[in-house]
């Protein structure tokens, strides 16, 4: 299985954001602190605020928070969000064009496997990927200050 950037970065914003607390933060800190793209980060950093996960001010002294406390952000239903195909191979798509998807095993298996990925991921929370124990290590090499 393998996550999309754009899912990748929407995690990263996140446990940035988390780690830090109510500081406001801004996308050009973001991406320096990560060494990415604040183009990148402006479409994904839209969608957050869109979907409720980041609260953003305008202004000079503007920025970006959490807006859900990070026990409360799901790691599996954020995936879910953001990738815009979970299709595994051919056979999930709409424009599946293979011959064989009528008497295949592979899709029930695929498909098995999908649903055993998102099961995984449902289990945890933001709140668990910055585990309290590794938040001075995050600031740090996040240069958070």
């Amino acid at each position: 299985m393998h996550i999309t950037r754009y899912t990748d970065y929407s995690l990263r914003v996140l446990i940035y954001l988390a780690v830090q607390g109510d500081r406001l933060a801004t996308i050009q800190e973001i991406a320096d602190s990560y060494d990415i793209s604040k183009n990148h980060l402006m479409k994904v950093v839209h969608q957050l605020n869109k979907k409720g996960y980041i609260e953003t001010i305008r202004g000079k002294k503007g920025g970006m928070r959490l807006h859900r406390a990070p026990s409360d952000i799901n790691v599996g239903i954020l995936v879910r969000e953001t990738e815009q195909d979970l299709s595994i191979v051919e056979c999930f798509s709409s424009k599946n064009a293979c011959k064989i998807t009528p008497v295949c095993g592979l899709k029930s298996m695929f498909g098995e496997a999908l649903k055993a990925f998102l099961e995984v991921l449902d289990k945890y929370t933001l709140a668990d990927v910055i585990q309290d124990q590794h938040r001075p290590q995050l600031l740090r090499l996040l240069q958070i200050a």
